[in-house]
């Protein structure tokens, strides 16, 4: 059940799926998750970042830029990602 809480809620597994080729800026996270509102984006970084499946880093520099990678905690969770897409291409797509 404590993983089911990690990647529950809509936009969770597409916000893991989008840092797994690396780090993303917040814009590149919002451009990429077409439809994602910035406060449903927000909750859900910090909600994984709390969970520790990502980490945020910021860059002293001008102007201000952040960036969100996966921890190793986070990357545990990328086989499971990748065999729910399985899942879904082999018994869900179609219906």
């Amino acid at each position: 059940m404590a993983t089911a809480k990690i990647v529950s809620g809509k936009w969770t597994l597409l916000v893991l799926r989008d840092l797994t080729t690396g780090p993303r800026r917040f814009t590149e996270l919002e451009r990429s998750l077409e439809g994602i509102s910035p406060r449903t984006l927000s909750q859900r970084l910090c909600m994984l970042e709390e969970e520790g499946v990502l980490e945020r880093r910021e860059f002293a520099e001008v102007p201000p830029r952040v960036e969100y990678r996966l921890t190793e905690k986070g990357h545990a969770l990328v086989p499971l990602i990748d065999e729910m897409r399985q899942y879904g291409t082999r018994w869900l797509l179609g219906c």
